[in-house]
């Protein structure tokens, strides 16, 4: 009956979780991981990243049997995936501008093609036009010719057709593209769902492994890379470590708890406010933001680790015949204190303009007040109620032996200055400023990638000229007088080749002087009747052209909505798109190039956007901030310090050692060859207030030996545990986990040592 209330408010705690986690929403979309941008091109990278159609392409290889074999494996692919409704785009050469997409641009080929020129329908040119036809009808190409020549002898649908394959080094096998230096098979897709919708995502993916098993592929092996695909995988990868992580830390936590404590009850006490802090931090962080990520969640459940800290301190410190009431009295202003200085290390997270790491932070935060009001208003009373027997304090005698270590706290200063030296040496901590190197997307994986764009001849999307305008039209107008200054680049080898809207779809303007060039039926039937003299070909041979170019002249503009084809849609929508009432036209480049003479281009609606080193500057402004709201928090937890133990001697001894541990742990991870990221300074704000409880226990005014065993040992525990939690991130394959496991369980390491040496009194009582 003793253990009564305790059980039923274990019970009371996991039903409150289980309601919360019931009507929460769970995501796991990578977008909501992505920063705020502050600058206009930043926040167009952002959204195009989010939602841009480029973000949920998929580029494909299949290798490794004969071409024929591959040529037959990527067709049975294509055709699966095209069934499946799960891909707005599937294009491997088949039906490069073939059935409805031929159609379109075949019915308005003299108002879209460059080739429309008043020469082009001269008498001149078209009898040799004719000529080369009537030499092709007498070759293979004769169906052809009948098909595309006769309707459009001048050859404007030609014409236009390179711009609309891409700029590609791509052969065929049987009608389907590979690679011109390799036998690989080539495909590129595009999903209906976004690139960052992960669970949409696993679906697409779930669909491509099954068409190409349906294949009964063989010998022969499918890759494929993109954006979407990394999304993915790094959402699955961090998603699994955190995970299985949790899981072998929360078993390893429990068996310390178990050998600390001998005692299941003691264990069912603790589980309370762990289990309340989890909870309501995810109601608070739901509540904030309208959902809780997947990886917030994990990360911050890993974070709250510490708050077992909490009810260990509490229990730990209990003495023999001591109500709860009065363990409290003894260990409250410490552990008021060490509660607010680690709410103060966590703010910087929250205010580090990355939504993902921002709730990890709020998580955290609200997770560690939960905790410690639940330790300090219901703990007490199940202690008591349960009649927890309190723990052996342990052989004062071997305390009092490593308590002599603190006569040599002075040689505690030499790994600082080895720190200090050897950092200055090193030139100082290195700052990791390309973003790319902090991606979880293997390096591998990345050169593959690059592989595939070049055989596909897909642009890359590093350096990007965004004109804006009104109208889709504007924005084409714009383009327009833009384009000879950029062939001018590709003429002097300062880029390889660039894609534009207004190279596929000319403007209003363009496409009616283009009309103006059309001559009318009867200057057309002249010219056809001089051009023809001679030749075998019957009268009415060229009356679908005449009809074609008649309907030309008298027809409005054609426009955006007017392209409804597949492969139209899909080659045109990243080139030209709407977002917020305003249309955006970006100019992507391929090729080597230098981004100074691609930002001059800038200006009267142009916008430059170096998508690197954007990116670059979001991590860096991040980490500056994270910087600022350490130093801040580190100022207020002073304070508080101050105002909380009005010992100014003591407050500088808890500075030496948190800032020492933090040093050291910087100066081992630079010589360890870790370049410092926002990661690195998010971690060590967290590690900052771990050290803090360690310190201010060690600070606090301890009554005899029991007391200070008490203190050693729970302290060690609570240490043992926060290694144990975030040490096992060090063996995880994702590099964002493992910059947090490796800063924390050093700085942790640290912090306990530097703390006990600097904090800690002596053993004897005249010496300070």
């Amino acid at each position: 009956m003793k253990r009564l209330p305790l059980l039923l408010a274990l019970l009371l705690s996991v039903g409150f979780a289980v309601v919360v986690f019931r009507f929460v929403t769970v995501r796991s979309e990578m977008t909501d991981f992505l920063p705020v941008g502050r600058t206009e091109a930043s926040r167009f990278m952002l959204r195009e990243l989010q939602s841009g159609s480029a973000a949920s392409l998929i580029l494909m290889g299949i290798e490794g049997a004969p071409p024929a074999e591959l040529a037959r494996i990527s067709s049975d692919v294509a055709d699966r995936l095209d069934a499946s409704g799960l891909f707005r785009l599937v294009s491997n050469g088949r039906h490069t501008l073939d059935g409805p997409d031929q159609r379109v641009l075949f019915e308005h080929r003299y108002l879209l093609s460059p080739g429309t020129t008043a020469e082009s329908f001269g008498a001149k040119a078209l009898r040799d036009d004719l000529r080369r036809l009537m030499t092709q009808l007498q070759s293979s190409a004769s169906a052809m010719v009948v098909q595309f020549g006769l309707p459009d002898p001048t050859g404007a649908f030609l014409a236009m057709a390179p711009g609309w394959i891409g700029a590609s080094t791509l052969r065929t096998v049987d009608g389907v593209w590979f690679a011109a230096d390799r036998d690989r098979a080539l495909l590129l897709v595009e999903t209906q769902a976004a690139g960052m919708d992960i669970g949409a995502q696993d679906g697409a993916d779930a669909a491509l492994r099954a068409a190409f098993a349906a294949a009964k592929p063989g010998s022969a092996r499918l890759i494929a890379s993109g954006p979407a695909v990394f999304a993915r995988e790094a959402a699955a990868g961090i998603k699994a470590d955190v995970r299985l992580l949790s899981i072998v830390s929360s078993v390893l936590v429990v068996a310390l708890l178990l050998w600390r404590f001998r005692s299941l009850s003691v264990l069912a006490a603790i589980a309370v406010p762990v289990v309340l802090s989890t909870a309501v931090a995810a109601l608070v962080t739901s509540l904030v933001f309208g959902f809780v990520h997947g990886i917030a969640l994990g990360f911050g459940m890993t974070m709250l680790g510490v708050t077992v800290d909490y009810p260990v301190l509490l229990i730990g410190h209990r003495k023999l015949g001591e109500p709860a009431a009065g363990t409290l009295q003894r260990i409250g202003r410490a552990f008021a204190l060490a509660v607010g200085c680690a709410v103060l290390g966590l703010t910087g997270m929250v205010f580090t303009g990355f939504p993902g790491i921002a709730q990890i932070g709020l998580f955290a935060a609200t997770g560690v007040l939960a905790a410690a009001a639940a330790t300090r208003l219901i703990l007490p009373r199940l202690i008591v109620a349960a009649n927890l027997a309190p723990v052996w304090s342990g052989d004062t005698a071997r305390l009092l032996r490593v308590e002599q270590l603190r006569r040599y706290r002075l040689w505690g200063l030499v790994p600082l200055g080895v720190a200090f030296v050897g950092l200055a040496a090193m030139g100082g901590p290195h700052w990791e400023g390309d973003v790319s190197r902090l991606s979880p997307v293997p390096a591998e994986a990345l050169a593959q990638d690059a592989e595939l764009r070049r055989e596909i001849g897909a642009p890359d999307l590093g350096d990007l000229l965004v004109i804006r305008g009104t109208t889709a039209d504007a924005v084409l107008a714009a383009q327009e007088a833009l384009l000879p200054r950029i062939d001018q680049l590709v003429a002097s080898h300062d880029i390889t080749g660039y894609e534009a809207a207004a190279r596929l779809l000319p403007s209003a303007a363009t496409q009616k002087a283009r009309q103006a060039a059309l001559p009318d039926s009867e200057t057309l039937a002249t010219s056809l009747a001089a051009a023809s003299e001679g030749t075998a070909f019957q009268p009415d041979a060229f009356a679908a052209f005449q009809q074609a170019v008649a309907t030309a002249r008298v027809a409005a503009p054609v426009t955006l909505a007017q392209l409804d084809a597949p492969a139209i849609t899909a080659r045109l929508t990243p080139l030209l798109f709407q977002r917020d009432g305003v249309w955006y036209g970006p100019i992507a480049f391929t090729g080597p190039r230098d981004g100074a003479p691609l930002a001059a281009l800038a200006g009267h609606g142009a916008l430059f956007v170096d998508m690197h080193a954007e990116t670059d500057s979001l991590v860096a402004g991040g980490a500056a901030r994270a910087g600022w709201w350490l130093a801040g928090g580190a100022f207020a937890a002073i304070l508080a310090m101050l105002a909380g133990l009005r010992e100014p001697l003591m407050v500088a001894r808890i500075a030496l050692a948190i800032g020492a541990a933090g040093l050291v742990t910087v100066a081992l991870l630079t010589a360890g060859g870790v370049r410092l990221s926002l990661i690195h300074v998010v971690a060590l704000q967290f590690t900052a207030g771990v050290g803090l409880d360690y310190a201010l226990f060690y600070a606090r005014r301890q009554l005899d030996e029991e007391e200070r065993a008490r203190t050693l040992r729970t302290l060690v525990t609570c240490n043992a545990m926060t290694l144990l939690t975030f040490g096992l991130l060090t063996v995880c394959h994702t590099p964002l986990l493992q910059s947090i496991g490796i800063t924390v369980a050093i700085g942790a390491v640290s912090a306990m040592c530097f703390s006990f040496l600097f904090v800690g009194l002596r053993p004897h009582p005249d010496a300070i």
